[in-house]
């Protein structure tokens, strides 16, 4: 990889990228994350029997909420507008699994990959605290870029994974 990385300056310091110059395009980005857990623990938050209550919806809200908070969480992330953040959650009975996904959309000079990232891992850390009472060896992973779009480097999509 031939590029220098934009958040450091001559000397290797730190700063945030001005982005002021650059045009406004559509951005989306794409993220996944997964949780792992005993098939017990899927069980009893599918049921609604965890006693920190609807597990799912929670998650879902913490994701939408923390994408909001991306530039206090992550060192020189620019705040943005979004436009649209979704969080989706995908239970996986007989696989122990919920997967996560994450969709982050605003009109701007920089992307929202951050925001997408943060919302599926968030969400992932939340199902965790709400249902560590049942299980606490759950297993949060996979957190990955799936696709983004816009700005000057154009599109990205992960190439699929290999078994």
């Amino acid at each position: 990889m031939s590029e220098r990385l934009t958040h450091l300056d001559q000397s290797g310091a730190a700063n945030m990228v001005d982005v002021g110059q650059k045009p406004d395009s559509a951005r989306v980005a794409l993220a996944s994350a997964s949780i792992t857990m005993a098939e017990a623990t899927l069980s009893a938050i599918l049921a609604g029997n965890a006693k920190k209550g609807d597990v799912l919806a929670a998650a879902r809200l913490a994701g939408i909420m923390a994408a909001k908070k991306t530039p206090e969480l992550i060192p020189l992330c620019h705040p943005l507008r979004l436009s649209q953040v979704s969080v989706d959650l995908f239970p996986r009975p007989g696989q122990g699994r919920i997967d996560i996904e994450a969709l982050a959309k605003t009109t701007g000079p920089t992307g929202v990959e951050m925001e997408a990232l943060t919302a599926a891992a968030v969400a992932a850390l939340t199902i965790y605290d709400m249902a560590k009472a049942l299980d606490r060896s759950m297993l949060i992973g996979d957190i990955k870029l799936l696709k983004k779009d816009g700005g000057r480097s154009g599109l990205y999509l992960r190439p699929p994974s290999r078994p």
